[in-house]
């Protein structure tokens, strides 16, 4: 729906990139976030400021009677973003700290894969929705109404997941304020070897991602002429293919440990952009390809990424070194936008080289591919206590394939049971299994 807004109200390729590389980095706001988280609490603040980023878009169902220019529209639209942005990134710190002390550390990854599927259930149904809903009521001249239609459902949405988050349990709380915080949290995170490989990726990897991030709905939409219900079918394809490997992923987090997925998916997930350049909108093929890819890859890096973030944090100053991991990201995200942006404005609109028709993206899709490889090898410096190595990863994959695919053992979320009480039992379910003398890359 940004990228749609951003499209109606008139806004650039460059405008369209930073608007989508935005919601990432803001992740630089990490450290005053996790002193919020801090001071105020975990669920307390991630109640507030999670329910607050998803009411942001409320002014947004009366933009079509407000009379205003275009351009104060769109400096409007995004600042609204920026707002949602800075919101969800503090709640983001105080949600996964909360989720930390919540969730023992032998289901994290099941909890965290079975997550995902909820996610991109929600997120493909109402994309597909919303595509098929633009499409059908834009060629009449409805646009400005759609989408304030659509905004006024995602506020509706924010209000029952505001009602979700609050019955949500809540672990005895602990002393925050007796803890380590600001900069003898961060200097202890920075001090620890074991944190310091994966500061390092999340620098080098957000960059990597963010080289091109920003522009992939727009190349689809303008440079592939998809619209809009066949990109919310693209994203619902990811999001079959996510949900079927979720538990895939979840299961071997926890028993082989996050970085060997982390390192997997990661390698895998540099050939993604590499296939972006072969679709065009005569050939549309290759981006089924790039389904399948993409939504079995990243989910398991999603799932791993986090899991690893929770793992090397301890309890004690959790949320620092959380934005620690956060900002690192953030930065590396904020720096690769601004200069795609700049290198999008520079570049021709379309060229021909070796005889076939590239576009500025098509480069910033070159630069993210070879990115990710060299982002990739950072990740095998990552040390995890007891965790196992890829070549086991591969062969536990290998074995537990055949049984995921299965149509009897496809896992079809219900989403009513989000409100059983499971987390008691979770202790006695599966743990780890001995840890490796020395890890394999």
């Amino acid at each position: 729906m940004l990228t749609a807004w951003a499209l109606h109200l008139g806004a650039s390729p460059v405008v369209i990139g930073l608007l989508g590389a935005l919601p990432v980095a803001c992740n630089v706001l990490n450290m005053p976030a996790a002193w919020l988280t801090h001071v105020v609490g975990r669920k307390r603040l991630a109640v507030a400021a999670v329910g607050a980023s998803r009411l942001v878009c409320l002014p947004l169902v009366a933009f079509p009677y407000l009379p205003l220019s275009d351009a104060t529209r769109l400096q409007l639209f995004i600042a609204l973003v920026a707002t949602t942005a800075v919101l969800a990134v503090i709640g983001n710190n105080a949600w996964i700290a909360w989720m930390g002390d919540l969730v023992p550390a032998s289901v994290r990854g099941r909890f965290f894969g079975r997550r995902t599927m909820f996610l991109t259930v929600a997120g493909a149904t109402s994309s597909l929705g919303a595509g098929l809903m633009l499409d059908a009521l834009s060629p009449r001249g409805w646009k400005s109404e759609a989408l304030a239609g659509l905004a006024a459902a995602a506020c509706l949405a924010g209000l029952v997941s505001i009602w979700l988050l609050r019955r949500q349990h809540e672990p005895a709380p602990a002393n925050t304020l007796a803890e380590p915080g600001g900069l003898a949290a961060l200097a202890a995170c920075l001090r620890d070897q074991a944190v310091r490989p994966f500061l390092w990726y999340q620098l080098a990897w957000n960059a990597a991602v963010a080289a091109v991030a920003g522009f992939i709905s727009f190349h689809m939409l303008v440079n592939l002429r998809m619209g809009f219900a066949v990109v919310a079918a693209h994203g619902v394809a990811v999001a079959v293919v996510r949900i079927i490997a979720a538990p895939l992923w979840g299961r071997a987090v926890d028993r082989l440990g996050a970085r060997p997925v982390l390192v997997l998916c990661s390698f895998g997930v540099a050939a993604v952009p590499a296939i972006w350049m072969f679709p065009t909108p005569e050939r549309l093929w290759p981006i089924a390809l790039e389904a399948v890819l993409a939504g079995a890859l990243w989910g398991g890096h999603g799932i791993a990424a986090v899991d690893l973030s929770v793992a090397l944090a301890p309890g004690s100053g959790r949320p620092f070194y959380l934005a620690a991991f956060a900002t690192a990201g953030g930065l590396g995200f904020a720096a690769a936008s601004i200069l795609a942006g700049l290198l999008a404005s520079l570049l021709p609109a379309q060229f021909m080289l070796l005889g076939f028709s590239w576009t500025g993206i098509h480069l910033l899709l070159l630069v993210s591919s070879l990115a990710r490889a060299a982002a990739a090898l950072l990740a095998v410096r990552i040390q995890e206590r007891d965790a196992r190595g890829v070549p086991e990863l591969l062969l536990t994959l290998a074995s537990d394939l055949p049984k995921t695919v299965l149509v009897k053992h496809l896992p079809l979320p219900k989403p009513w049971t989000v409100f059983q009480t499971t987390i008691s039992n979770a202790a006695a379910r599966g743990r780890r299994r001995p840890p490796a003398s020395v890890p394999a890359p």
